[in-house]
């Protein structure tokens, strides 16, 4: 089951690492790039459980709505992120996730507080520096970005906190549904100061839309819930250490970034691979004393 839980968390980090590409292949602004994309995700899910004949009947649905609403505060500031800046800075800011859950999961989850974990994070942040030369003229997207990383963090834990004896069926239907509803009030306040902004897709980006939705929003959500139920908050986040190089290789691969890849770009990249397998050995180690 813990190889099960490990593949399943790549796979969603695999997919979050796809995520940002969108910001770059939609041109709509990134407040109706989230209202589609949670509107959408939540209208295919509930057509899932309809088809299927499921119904979320797990309690707490106000709380849980609220994290959907979290987790869309937390996207805004991550394709805004990109949107100021580029795809580099905001996968690499995004990163930072790492290192804020260990600083506030002692009093969130009401953990004790591991040096071991942070000195892993803080290997991890040193890489992203190296994978990425802050501009200067990128330091709106940076702050964006670390907000970006602020809100997973507490999107992480307090889903965490709550998760247990939930299904994820039930989990990701009541986030979609609290972050749709948010959205949606969000939107019209939004308008009323953005007077002019695009609203209606044109073309291919109804497929990015769609794609966004679903693989990138539901099943990469119902993968992150389903792990936060085994593995803890800070392995969670660590394995989200891997988006910034999954992002600026796709970023390469797919939108034609010419960035040069650097000896600093390997040494960081590898920083971050250390920091993971080093975390990943030491649940390892730590489940095996225990059979």
């Amino acid at each position: 089951m813990r190889g099960t839980d490990y593949l399943k968390l790549h796979t969603s980090v695999l997919l979050s690492g796809f995520t940002g590409v969108f910001a770059k292949l939609i041109p709509l602004s990134e407040t109706v790039i989230v209202w589609y994309r949670m509107f959408l995700a939540f209208v295919f899910f509930a057509l899932i459980l309809l088809f299927m004949r499921k119904k979320p009947q797990d309690g707490d649905w106000l709380k849980i709505s609220g994290l959907g609403a979290l987790l869309a505060v937390h996207l805004i500031f991550f394709f805004a992120s990109i949107k100021y800046a580029n795809l580099a800075v905001g996968v690499v800011c995004y990163s930072l996730v790492g290192f804020f859950t260990v600083i506030f999961e002692p009093f969130i989850c009401k953990v004790k507080f591991s040096l071991t974990e942070l000195l892993y994070s803080l290997l991890a942040v040193l890489g992203i520096w190296l994978i990425f030369s802050f501009d200067s003229s990128f330091r709106l997207g940076i702050v964006l970005g670390i907000i970006s990383a602020f809100l997973f963090a507490l999107y992480t834990l307090f889903n965490n906190k709550i998760v247990h004896g939930k299904s994820s069926r039930a989990m990701l239907f009541y986030e979609l549904l609290g972050g749709t509803v948010f959205m949606t009030i969000f939107m019209i306040f939004y308008l009323c100061f953005m007077r002019g902004t695009e609203l209606i897709p044109k073309g291919i980006e109804w497929l990015w839309l769609i794609i966004l939705a679903i693989f990138c929003t539901v099943l990469l959500y119902l993968l992150h819930i389903d792990v936060l139920k085994r593995l803890s908050p800070f392995t969670v986040s660590l394995a989200g250490n891997l988006e910034p190089v999954y992002g600026i290789l796709f970023a390469i691969i797919f939108l034609g970034e010419a960035r040069e890849l650097t000896l600093s770009f390997y040494t960081g990249m590898a920083l971050i691979l250390l920091s993971v397998f080093l975390q990943s050995f030491k649940k390892a180690d730590t489940c095996s004393s225990h059979l």
